[in-house]
């Protein structure tokens, strides 16, 4: 796949290629092979600090309700997904969504985390679950481009900006799950742009309704990056700067 390069393909083409079920596994072969929850075998994990492991508990606690409505909302989508091309993408996308579920559960308890569960449900930001709320409520309502948009284009930015930033001092085990994830979250961002873009050529009204769902999650996404940093110690400039980096990545797409 390392000199394939499907912009150069038919539309029809790129849809059958890059939203099928082949085109995922090959996607994904490359960096878990070999790899038993998300983590390459024999990498040193560190004992850490009281602090330093309540902060980074914390944190997995709060990306498991990112990934949580992400796999909620991404199986009700395959349901309302207008063509089988972008039905074939979701259920590659409900997968990748429990496998990140999954591996960040499995993390907090290698932290030693005996109840998951239960710290996340005491932990979790409550801007984050107000989040997933309401993206719930869009994919409830049959509403998908708004839901695709906020799942696929805002959830999908928060969490690669978020990772990202955190990916650069985190301990190795942990940053060898993140790098998986990220990849993932560069190919579900992928669908999001392309589906949206090519609706929008048809469809240009429904703009002004992508504008007013982003008006309204944007704020609780802002909310989210200053609060969860905040409690991890990260300094107002660095917090400033993840929320800018998302918006920049939002306005990028074009699609508001």
């Amino acid at each position: 796949m390392a000199d394939f390069d499907p912009h150069a393909m038919a539309e029809e083409e790129f849809l059958e290629e890059v939203h099928s079920f082949d085109f995922w596994f090959q996607a994904v072969d490359g960096y878990l092979r070999d790899r038993s929850y998300g983590q390459v075998e024999g990498t040193p994990d560190p004992l850490m600090e009281d602090g330093e492991r309540e902060v980074l508990i914390t944190t997995l606690c709060n990306y498991c309700v990112a990934e949580t409505a992400a796999l909620d909302a991404s199986s009700g989508l395959v349901r309302l997904a207008p063509n089988r091309h972008a039905k074939i993408f979701l259920a590659t996308q409900v997968v990748d969504e429990a496998r990140h579920l999954e591996v960040f559960l499995h993390r907090m308890k290698e932290l030693g985390v005996v109840d998951p569960e239960g710290e996340i449900e005491r932990r979790a930001n409550p801007n984050l679950l107000r989040f997933k709320k309401r993206l719930l409520e869009l994919v409830d309502d049959r509403d998908w481009d708004s839901a695709v948009f906020a799942q696929n284009v805002i959830l999908e930015t928060m969490e690669f900006t978020a990772f990202k930033a955190h990916l650069e001092g985190a301990d190795p085990v942990t940053g060898e799950v993140l790098d998986g994830v990220i990849k993932d979250e560069r190919r579900h961002l992928g669908f999001g742009e392309n589906d949206l873009g090519r609706r929008l050529v048809t469809m240009p009204e429904n703009r002004s309704r992508l504008a007013e769902v982003r008006a309204e999650l944007d704020e609780l996404v802002l909310r989210t990056f200053e609060e969860v940093q905040q409690s991890a110690g990260v300094e107002p400039s660095q917090r400033l700067t993840l929320g800018r980096e998302y918006i920049e990545a939002v306005e990028r797409l074009g699609l508001t």
